[in-house]
């Protein structure tokens, strides 16, 4: 499997944040997407998933340009976290995993990222660590090849962030790809996107 992207242009409210953007991402490969903010790492994971469209260029999974088939094979971390307040850890895994037809184990899920103990307490008690927990909880349960994450390790304490980036080493032995939109190195050897302001 490859990401390969060529000559992308973004724009966001009518202000470029990139033009002639290109690179290639392999099978078993993590880049990351680094520069200040507001210089477009989040718009281009936004439209790598099929979130956004480009003004120019193309995005390919593979063979697969199309947004909406290119998105049936990537899991998205974004800073929102998807968790119903009033539903638990394991309600939340529960419904994704039958939204996406996956056959999966959520009791495994949520005891990898450190959630089986307060897997029946409802989301609005949980902690934005613990939120960002379950969301990578969702990743490993969805099993998707291309993992786009935006600031993965934000929010989580010294044992989390450990944890993050041993799924994130887990996932690309495994062969999958991951792109992520960081301040702060990821932990896991891998290749560099600089992204730059344009003048």
């Amino acid at each position: 499997m490859n990401l390969t992207v060529e000559n992308l242009m973004g724009i966001r409210g009518q202000r470029v944040l990139f033009r002639g953007l290109s690179f290639r991402v392999s099978a078993g490969t993590v880049l990351s997407l680094e520069g200040p903010n507001g210089v477009g790492k989040t718009s281009l994971l936004r439209m790598i998933a099929g979130f956004l469209a480009p003004a120019t260029g193309t995005i390919a999974l593979d063979d697969v340009s199309d947004a909406e088939e290119r998105g049936k094979r990537i899991g998205w971390l974004g800073h929102q976290d998807a968790a119903k307040p009033q539903l638990t850890p394991h309600e939340v895994l529960t419904f994704f995993a039958r939204l996406y037809g996956a056959d999966a184990d959520v009791e495994a899920a949520l005891a990898r990222v450190g959630l089986a103990k307060i897997a029946a307490l409802p989301c609005q008690y949980l902690s934005a660590g613990q939120k960002k927990r379950l969301a990578l909880a969702r990743l490993v349960l969805l099993a998707r090849p291309l993992w786009l994450l935006d600031e993965p390790l934000s929010s989580l304490d010294a044992d989390g962030r450990a944890g993050a980036v041993e799924l994130i080493a887990a996932h690309i032995a495994q062969g999958g790809i991951v792109v992520a939109a960081t301040h702060e190195p990821l932990g896991v050897a891998g290749e560099r996107l600089t992204l730059s302001a344009l003048a």
